[in-house]
C-alpha cells in the first residue's frame, strides 16, 4: 500500500460521549494533547496480498497474515496493519517499519495479554477491520474501537440474549425490522469498550450496560458508514475532541546520500 494523501486538509470533529457536537479542524495533532483520532478506511477494490507492501510489519505481523486461508482475509489483515503502522508513524515522528508493539497486562489477570501498545510513545490506540472497513483510534488515554455489519434478523435474535438485561430489552422492545440495527449499535458499543479496557470477550458480554456512558469511559456512536454499526470508546471522564480523517498521513522517506 502506497498512502500518498497527506492529512493536511480538513477532519471532521466529534465531541466523545453520548452528547455530541461536530466543527471542523486541520491536520493531526500529537497525541500529547486531549484530542483523539479516528482513521476510517476503505480497502480499495482489487487489492491483493500481493498488490500490499507488507515490508514495514514485523515477522509476527506477516506470519499472522499469511495464516488465514482466504487471499480476502489475508488482504484485509495486511491492509489493517500496515495502515495502522502509517497512522501511528503519522502522529509519533516514527517509521512505520520501526515501530514496536507489546501487550499491556490484562486487567481480568495481569497477565501480558491485554490491549496491544507502543513500547516507546505515549499513544494509546485500537484497530478494528470488518469486510472492506477499517478503523483505527488513537488517543492519550486508552481507546477501544469497533466496527459490525448489521447482522441477519437471525443472528441478532440468537445473540441478543447475552447482552446486559437492559439492552437486551432494549433490542426486544424494537420493531422487528429494527432489531438488527438496534443490535449491532450495543454490540460494537460493548466490544470498543472491552477492547479500550484490555479484557476482550473475556469480561463477559452482559458485564455491562452500554447504552450510556460508563464511569470513566466516554462511549460514541460513529455513524461512518451504511450497513455498519461503529463505535468508540475513550477513557476520559470528560468529553474529548475526536478527529475523524478518511486518509492516511504520507510518510516521507529521508533521501538516501
Amino acid at each position: 500500500m502506497s498512502p500518498s494523501t497527506p492529512l493536511t486538509g480538513t477532519a471532521t470533529a466529534l465531541r466523545t460521549g453520548t452528547g455530541t457536537g461536530t466543527g471542523t479542524g486541520t491536520g493531526t495533532d500529537a497525541c500529547g494533547t486531549s484530542e483523539a483520532h479516528l482513521w476510517v478506511l476503505r480497502i480499495p477494490a482489487g487489492v491483493t496480498e500481493s498488490s500490499l507492501d507488507l515490508s514495514v510489519l514485523d515477522e509476527r505481523e506477516r506470519r499472522r497474515t499469511a495464516s488465514f486461508r482466504h487471499g480476502r482475509d489475508r488482504a484485509l489483515h495486511g491492509f489493517a496493519h500496515v495502515a495502522l503502522r502509517t497512522a501511528l508513524s503519522g502522529l509519533t515522528g516514527v517509521a512505520p517499519e520501526a515501530l514496536r508493539f507489546t501487550r499491556a497486562p490484562c486487567p481480568c489477570c495481569r497477565e501480558p495479554h491485554g490491549r496491544p501498545v507502543l513500547t516507546s510513545a505515549s499513544v494509546e490506540f485500537s484497530l478494528s477491520h470488518s469486510q472492506d472497513l477499517v478503523l483505527i483510534g488513537a488517543a492519550p488515554v486508552a481507546i477501544g474501537v469497533d466496527a459490525e455489519p448489521v447482522p441477519e434478523p437471525g443472528v441478532a435474535e440468537q445473540l441478543a440474549p447475552l447482552l446486559h438485561p437492559s439492552e437486551h430489552a432494549d433490542v426486544e422492545a424494537a420493531a422487528p425490522e429494527d432489531r438488527p440495527a438496534v443490535f449491532a449499535r450495543l454490540w460494537a458499543r460493548k466490544e470498543a469498550y472491552l477492547k479500550g479496557l484490555g479484557t476482550g470477550l473475556g469480561r463477559g458480554l452482559a458485564a455491562d450496560d452500554v447504552r450510556g456512558d460508563l464511569p470513566g469511559w466516554r462511549l460514541t456512536d460513529l455513524p461512518l458508514a451504511t450497513g455498519y454499526a461503529t463505535a468508540v470508546a475513550v477513557n476520559s471522564p470528560e468529553s474529548r475532541m475526536l478527529r475523524v480523517h478518511r486518509a492516511l498521513p504520507e510518510i516521507r522517506t529521508p533521501a538516501r546520500g
